[in-house]
């Protein structure tokens, strides 16, 4: 066994073991090579299990923003491991573009206007966005009726993941967006903090109306300027572009549309 592995690590040209006097561990790249292999063979036996009319199965692996996993797809997700025993699910927590091939992820699911990429992406929903700040905040800045009153205000900066400058704040004025850039004290990168940045009267945010109705019913956050509301947020399933999607990739991305249109129409968004 390991001749073997040395022979394939000389093939490969790099470690796959950490071999000490006690113990042996596998090295980054020998983790990323197993679960590549991983994903080849189960792909391999799920297009043999395809001519035999088998239920996909196999290892899933799939990132998300955390709040849309909280909110809508943790509480349903029994329902799809129900419909498909065969198939494991792994979940990962992000709110950054990974890298699909690099890190071994079968699909991801992102709320935003999405980069260029070589991802295949598909809309599933697209959810109500709010302005709000704090109480605390608006006693100290003032309660804005409309845009102009934004002058001496300011926002919590929300930077992008990957030039790490922050997004302004968008308006929908009669069809048009119309962006504006507050001066902050802070700059965050991941939904929770930014809400919470909110919440502790750090200045102006603007987020999806799932995400805040509790702290909205809590008077924790006050929403404002509604009638000129940022634009929807589009929430999107994306995955490699460059090869076909495996079976269990695909039923879980339909399984995601089918809950998507559910909470739209249900007006959870």
């Amino acid at each position: 066994m390991t001749r073997a592995i040395q022979q394939l690590e000389a093939h490969l040209g790099t470690r796959l073991l950490e071999r000490t006097t006690r113990a042996v561990r596998p090295t980054d790249d020998g983790n990323i090579y197993y679960g590549r292999c991983v994903r080849l063979l189960a792909d391999l036996d799920e297009v043999e299990s395809g001519f035999r009319a088998s239920e996909p199965k196999g290892p899933l692996c799939v990132d998300m923003q955390g709040t849309l996993a909280r909110f809508f797809v943790l509480p349903a997700l029994p329902d799809f491991i129900r419909q498909h025993p065969a198939v494991e699910i792994r979940l990962s927590e992000t709110d950054r573009m990974v890298d699909l091939v690099e890190e071994g992820v079968d699909c991801v699911l992102r709320a935003g206007v999405l980069p260029d990429s070589s991802l295949v992406g598909r809309k599933v929903a697209e959810s109500a966005q709010l302005t709000l700040g704090s109480p605390v905040y608006f006693e100290r800045f003032g309660l804005p009726l409309t845009l102009d009153d934004l002058n001496g205000h300011r926002m919590v900066a929300y930077a992008a993941s990957a030039s790490g400058q922050p997004y302004a704040l968008d308006f929908e004025v009669k069809g048009v967006v119309r962006e504006v850039m507050l001066p902050f004290d802070v700059t965050v990168r991941g939904a929770e903090i930014y809400t919470a940045a909110g919440v502790a009267g750090l200045g102006i945010i603007q987020v999806p109306r799932y995400r805040v109705q509790q702290q909205i019913e809590a008077g924790e956050l006050v929403p404002v300027l509604q009638h000129t509301p940022p634009p929807r947020m589009p929430i999107s399933v994306l995955h490699p572009g460059h090869r076909n999607i495996s079976p269990r990739t695909r039923v879980f991305a339909d399984w995601l549309a089918a809950l998507f249109e559910r909470l739209q129409v249900d007006r959870r968004l």
